[in-house]
């Protein structure tokens, strides 16, 4: 079941519907395959169909929906070779920004990062799946942000939205919150210990856990994803 959201004046309103309904395909509380209708969505929202026209494009650039001519606006089902060109820009990236985090990270950014870590272990004691794949973000944002280049973590963003569908489909039993807190824990320690090699090899190790983890995952969720 879709989340209940508020439309507010802090930011467009089309900026705010591509949010929500992002988080919702992610949590896969609208299911891949579904069909987005303009007009329930306007409805919900209270607003006018065309910011939500401008959030289906936003979502179509993102890979998570797909216009089709005469039927429709539906959900995509979540694409393995997405995943995993996504997971491979995303580290090319983020491996390049950790290496200069070990070198160059203040101890305010370092102090930012346990202080993340600790709330990382209270949304999984508490089983807030939302939570901690938000906090886990805010993570990753934390380090390309400690050497002064956010839009590193924009990049990476734009491109992974399918990743984060696996994620959350991942945290129950494949990848548990626990499995990657210890893994940001690696990070940290050796952003800590001015470690740029220990640092790269923990981050890889961090990522490529999404290939491991996807093949069971389709074969738990079959009719959600792209058949081969």
């Amino acid at each position: 079941m879709s989340t209940a959201y508020t439309i507010t004046t802090s930011e467009p309103v089309n900026q705010q519907i591509y949010r929500f309904l992002r988080q919702d395909i992610v949590t896969c509380a609208i299911h891949p395959g579904s069909l987005l209708s303009e007009k329930e969505i306007s409805d919900r929202f209270e607003v006018s169909r065309q910011p939500v026209r401008e959030a289906f494009i936003k979502l179509a650039e993102a890979g998570l929906v797909q216009v089709l001519p005469q039927r429709g606006t539906f959900v995509r089902k979540i694409s393995a070779q997405r995943v995993a060109d996504g997971r491979f820009i995303r580290e090319a990236v983020e491996v390049a920004v950790v290496r200069r985090a070990a070198t160059e990270a203040s101890q305010q950014s370092l102090m930012a990062l346990e202080h993340n870590l600790q709330l990382q272990k209270l949304a999984a004691r508490q089983q807030d799946s939302h939570v901690f794949l938000q906090l886990d973000d805010v993570f990753h944002r934390l380090i390309a942000q400690s050497i002064h280049c956010e839009l590193a973590w924009e990049t990476v963003e734009n491109i992974k939205a399918t990743m984060d569908r696996v994620r959350f489909l991942t945290l129950s039993e494949v990848s548990p919150p626990e499995s990657l807190i210890r893994q940001h824990q690696q990070i940290y320690q050796a952003l800590t210990d001015n470690d740029a090699d220990a640092a790269e090899i923990a981050l890889r190790r961090h990522l490529q856990e999404m290939i491991f983890s996807i093949t069971p995952i389709a074969e738990q969720n079959s009719a959600w994803f792209e058949q081969p």
